[in-house]
This record gives structure tokens, C-alpha cells and sequence, in this order.
């Protein structure tokens, strides 16, 4: 009598592994490029680098979320996009053909533009936080699109949606511009190389913080230079 092999599963109901959806982690980084930045262009082409390391870092650590970045330069001349909606996996470093500061610091233009359009990419999605990182060193002084009150309802806004707000500067009275628009998270620092070694340090220690409190499910609002 011949023997019927009969498989216990068959191959058409075989069924691909499912992956979980990672949590995605959008991080926004607009750049000072007025002329006053000229001074220490080099150390924040540098700092900029250390923190594409820091994110790619970040992102190994914690492998539940896929973190993408976009840098967004900008000065009385414009702004633009050096980098747009890029993975972690795919980020390179930049270099000094890609920043020349000039003009003037039109900086509610460039959040108002940057910050209303990286609000229309996110309507469909719902898994995500996302991280907006102010670096200047001087006040806002040319925006011609936006004032104060307009940037500061936005980011009232959007802080009661997973937004995170942070303001690094120098040379002016950061905590005050920061709370003028409703950001709390600021960094004072002096344009000294050691001085911006202990900035950028603190900010890669910042990230990965960050990262564990969305694991963690904590409030990533508030406290985010606190030293932990």
C-alpha cells in the first residue's frame, strides 16, 4: 500500500512574519546660517556631524524606533534644505561647501516654514514624536512671514501632539528669546571651541534620553537638558 506524505501545513497557507511597525522619531534641526556664524562655522559643521553619529547611535539602542532627520540652514537670503526626511541609516556627514553664513536672522520664517510643512507630512501618520532643535546666535531680526505671536501659538500647538521643542544659542539673551515663543528646553553657550564641545555633549546625552523616555511612555515635553 503506498504511503501519502501529508504535510502538516501546507506551503500556501504559510504566512510571511509580520513586523511591527517601528516608531518613528522625526528629528527637525534649523540652523542658524547668518553671518554672525561665521566665527565658528567650523565647530558647528563639527558639532552637526557628532550629531548625526549621536542619532545613528540613538537609533542601535533603541531598534523599536527609526529615527529620520532633517536640517533646514538659513539666513536673510533664504532658507534651505541641506538635508530632507533622511533615514538614520543613510545619513553622511556635511562639510563646509554646504554652509556659507550671511545676511541677517529671519528665524520665525524658517521655523514657521519648516515647522508648518513637517506638520502637513505628519497628518496620516500616528506612531511618531518628533524633536525641533533651534541652534543661533543672535535674535530673530528680518522675518517677514511670521512674527512672535504666530510662532508661538504654533508651538503651543503642536506640544500637545508629541512635538518637542529645544533652543541652543549664544550671544543673546537665549532664555528670554526661548520663552517668547513658548520653548523651555534652551543651552546657553560661548563661542569657544571647549565651551561648544560641552554643548554638543550635553546634547548627545539629551537625545538618548529622549529615546528612552518615548520607550519608557514618559513625558518628553519638558526637562529634556535635564542631567539625568
Amino acid at each position: 500500500m503506498p504511503v501519502i506524505f501529508r504535510p502538516e501545513k501546507s506551503f500556501q497557507n504559510m504566512k510571511e512574519p509580520v513586523m511591527e511597525p517601528k516608531h518613528k522619531v522625526i528629528n527637525l534641526i534649523i540652523l542658524d546660517e547668518s553671518g554672525s556664524m561665521q566665527s565658528i562655522k567650523n565647530s558647528i559643521i563639527q558639532g552637526f556631524n557628532e550629531v548625526v553619529q549621536t542619532i545613528k547611535g540613538v537609533e542601535k539602542q533603541f531598534p523599536e524606533q527609526e529615527h529620520i532627520i532633517t536640517l533646514l540652514s538659513f539666513n536673510g537670503l533664504g532658507h534651505k534644505y541641506l538635508l530632507e526626511n533622511v533615514p538614520a541609516c543613510d545619513l553622511i556627514e556635511i562639510d563646509d561647501s554646504k554652509y556659507h553664513p550671511n545676511a541677517m536672522t529671519p528665524l520665525y520664517d524658517a521655523m514657521g516654514f519648516s515647522i508648518q510643512k513637517l506638520r502637513s507630512q505628519m497628518q496620516n501618520e500616528k506612531d511618531y514624536n518628533i524633536l525641533v532643535t533651534i541652534l543661533t546666535d543672535g535674535e530673530e531680526n528680518s522675518s517677514k512671514e511670521f512674527d512672535g505671536k504666530a510662532i508661538k501659538s504654533l508651538v503651543e500647538e503642536l506640544k500637545a501632539q508629541n512635538w518637542t521643542f529645544t533652543y541652543i544659542g549664544t550671544e543673546h539673551d537665549v532664555e528670554k528669546s526661548a520663552l517668547s515663543i513658548s520653548i523651555t528646553n534652551t543651552i546657553v553657550f560661548k563661542k569657544s571651541q571647549a565651551d561648544m564641545d560641552i554643548m554638543f555633549n550635553r546634547e548627545k546625552n539629551a537625545r538618548m534620553n529622549y529615546s528612552r523616555k518615548i520607550r519608557d511612555k514618559e513625558d518628553t515635553t519638558e526637562d529634556f537638558y535635564k542631567e539625568t
